[in-house]
């Protein structure tokens, strides 16, 4: 009987190597869980500086090519060192727990755990990219304008270099002004290059560009220059936030239509773009594609 029981008995060191073993995947578990783990609209801040900081983020939300390549790269080093040094060890443990029925059902019980973490972050990946291939819009064929003559609604936030910025600290200036937000990779990202080409046509009017965010939840001031470098948005280009209150009081003003799915955080508008005068007044109302802004200078 002795005999038999000495069989099933981990050997010296083994359990230091099925500890650091354990140690491995729960570490895995819960870095693949910060990185992939699906959040509400309303997710604390503080979780998505870490996931820029720690993985990239690409503007659906998923690690860029970096964070993907630690993401894999650093259960894969750790277990190869693992079992460089204790590989013997490792093995003999998992045989000898094998062989009893705790050990046995302990090694079910980590299996499905890992399979369970493993499954909501899954999700995470393959519901962000079937939502990259639904436009969360209609940018339309053709854009229709709306002269005018009114004085610009207040508009002061914050750009992706912390200030403060105002409509009206650019009087003097022609204004070009449309509305998107970061984790938007269909329309959004469309919208923001065709404004930032008709920037560009208008050299010699150097027109300066805003882009307010449609998303204050996750468009946080402290991501604005993430957004802005994925955008490839120049010196006189600025993408405004602040907090939820500012932004939709903002928003509200210029009344953009909206609506916000509190589930995924994705957001349902009209793509606006605004000509503001170097008098401070909106002249021209785009709503569709914003290709032919620059032609409208021609009429100041």
């Amino acid at each position: 009987m002795a005999s038999r029981l000495g069989r099933h008995r981990l050997e010296r060191g083994e359990p230091i190597a099925l500890a650091a073993l354990l140690a491995i995947v729960l570490i895995t578990v819960a870095w693949w869980g910060l990185a992939l783990w699906p959040l509400s609209g309303s997710a604390p801040e503080w979780v998505l500086n870490v996931r820029h900081v720690c993985f990239g983020t690409r503007s659906d939300g998923l690690p860029d090519a970096s964070g993907w390549l630690l993401l894999s790269g650093q259960p894969i080093g750790m277990l190869g060192f693992l079992l460089v040094v204790w590989g013997e060890r490792v093995t003999g443990g998992l045989r000898a727990l094998s062989r009893v029925r705790r050990g046995r059902a302990l090694l079910s019980v980590g299996g499905l755990a890992l399979l369970a973490g493993a499954g909501a972050p899954s999700g995470r990946v393959l519901t962000a990219r079937a939502q990259t291939r639904v436009p969360v819009f209609d940018l339309g064929e053709e854009a229709s304008v709306v002269h005018g003559d009114d004085p610009a609604p207040p508009l002061e936030l914050v750009n992706q270099h912390g200030q403060r910025v105002s409509i009206s600290g650019f009087e003097g200036r022609h204004v070009i002004l449309t509305f998107a937000f970061g984790h938007c990779e269909t329309v959004c990202p469309v919208v923001v290059r065709q404004v930032l080409s008709e920037q560009a046509r208008a050299t010699d009017l150097a027109p300066v560009v805003l882009v307010v965010t449609l998303d204050p939840w996750r468009d946080t001031p402290s991501r604005l220059p993430h957004i802005a470098d994925s955008w490839g948005l120049g010196t006189d280009a600025h993408v405004l936030s602040g907090s939820v209150a500012e932004v939709e009081a903002v928003l509200d003003g210029w009344k953009v239509p909206r609506s916000r799915d509190l589930r995924t955080g994705d957001v349902v508008h009209p793509a606006l773009t605004y000509v503001i005068s170097p008098a401070g007044r909106v002249v021209h109302a785009v709503n569709g594609p914003a290709d032919a802004v620059a032609d409208l200078f021609a009429e100041f």
